[in-house]
């Protein structure tokens, strides 16, 4: 899904307001913070054994830190050559490009060293069919015009008119053609991506502030996120030969396909189902664990917190010091706890981990609310430019696992 965001304009705008005005298109779906950030003092290397469940865990890296998983002994083991066979079966028949995805599909789970299974081959296919319908570079219709709209809005906010920026627009590009006349016939993510990577290398010629940034944050056919994307690499070696930065690698089709997959299934998830995993694909990982935590929590003190699966503020993708809603409730059950303030917030810094189900203060809060599910779809809106109604995660969640179901239907019997 694209969203275009547009942040805070400086009151002293640079003589041709390129630098504010475009740094306001951005592609963001809703998604977790971003990884947080290594503290080696607090994050060892930890062994987990997933416990056995309908939906097996597959192997894990989540940069930082390190955990390693046990393969689920219960899988069955098949070659390389099944798998492909496998893909041959599970695939949409009518696609283009049908082998190329499939060995793109290979490809990222022999490098990601997740089990080849109906379950999880159909999982990545469900995503990739509901975010680019199989594209590799999915076009998105008037997106020209949805950026020139969000860029006018802001300017008419500091009287700025838009034929202004349309003006200093007019300078040529690298490729020939001026940035104005290549917004105005974008199609792709991937070339509004290529307008804004030219535009930070001609920040200088273009009397640009040098630390103009690409800010379209997501991209690929399964959407994924250039920030979990940067911290992957630093975590799990890229397999394949980089024809250019790592944010241009979720702009190719096997780029995304690699990257959608390890955010996808490359870690241990508690879950009795796929959906939840869907859903934690687009509210953030363990966002559908951490929402069941916060019905237990509005059991306990009869409230009504949204079930949105954060359970910290966050700035700039770290936790805030202003304590969330979540925070709040739990600090006021303390005793019951038994777990100061500071200890529950130790805790809550797990959330995005899978350590956090382990946590004094997970096992207690549910040991007082009883039998509580310990899964949950997160209650989020969808926002973005392109949304023309009422969409949720579990909107999302439950139409891409309605694909899963109907891939699941074409594996063979034998497995």
């Amino acid at each position: 899904m694209l969203e275009l965001a547009l942040p805070v304009l400086p009151s002293k705008l640079s003589p041709i307001l390129l630098c504010s005005l475009l740094a306001a298109c951005a592609s963001a779906p809703i998604i977790a913070p971003p990884l947080p950030s290594a503290n080696p003092a607090s994050a060892p290397v930890a062994v987990i054994s997933p416990t056995p469940s309908p939906i097996p865990s597959p192997p894990v890296i989540t940069p930082p830190p390190v955990v390693v998983v046990a393969p689920p002994p219960a899988l069955k083991s098949i070659s390389q050559l099944e798998a492909q066979a496998l893909l041959n079966k599970l695939l949409p028949a009518k696609i283009s490009e049908r082998n190329g995805w499939r060995n793109d599909l290979l490809d990222g789970f022999t490098a990601l060293k997740i089990p080849y299974t109906p379950e999880y081959f159909c999982a990545v296919m469900a995503v990739i069919e509901q975010e680019s319908s199989w594209q590799g570079d999915p076009p998105v219709p008037g997106l020209g015009k949805i950026v020139w709209k969000q860029v006018e809005e802001k300017a008419g906010k500091y009287h700025i008119p838009l034929i202004a920026v349309q003006t200093a627009l007019l300078k040529s590009s690298p490729n020939g053609k001026s940035y104005k006349e290549r917004i105005d016939k974008l199609q792709t993510e991937a070339q509004m991506n290529a307008v804004f990577e030219d535009l930070a290398s001609d920040a200088k010629r273009l009397s640009l502030p040098f630390n103009m940034s690409n800010p379209i944050r997501t991209g690929g056919p399964m959407q994924v996120s250039v920030e979990f994307a940067e911290g992957h690499v630093r975590a799990w070696p890229y397999p394949y030969a980089r024809r250019g930065s790592v944010r241009s690698e979720v702009f190719s089709r096997k780029g995304g396909v690699y990257f959608g997959t390890a955010i996808l299934l490359q870690y241990p998830a508690p879950y009795s189902k796929m959906i939840y995993r869907f859903a934690d694909f687009n509210a953030g990982r363990y966002a559908s664990r951490n929402a069941a935590f916060q019905a237990a929590l509005n059991k306990l003190t009869n409230d009504s917190m949204d079930l949105d699966g954060d359970l910290l503020r966050y700035e700039n993708g770290n936790p805030s010091r202003q304590s969330s809603g979540t925070e709040k409730a739990l600090q006021s059950m303390g005793k019951r706890l038994n777990l100061s303030h500071e200890e529950i917030r130790r805790d809550l810094r797990l959330e995005k981990l899978s350590g956090f189900g382990q946590t004094p203060l997970y096992q207690r809060l549910f040991t007082l609310a009883g039998n509580m599910p310990r899964e949950a779809l997160p209650q989020i809106d969808l926002k973005s430019p392109k949304i023309t109604r009422k969409l949720t995660t579990e909107w999302f969640a439950k139409r891409v696992d309605g694909r899963y179901q109907t891939c699941l239907s074409r594996a063979p019997a034998a497995f």
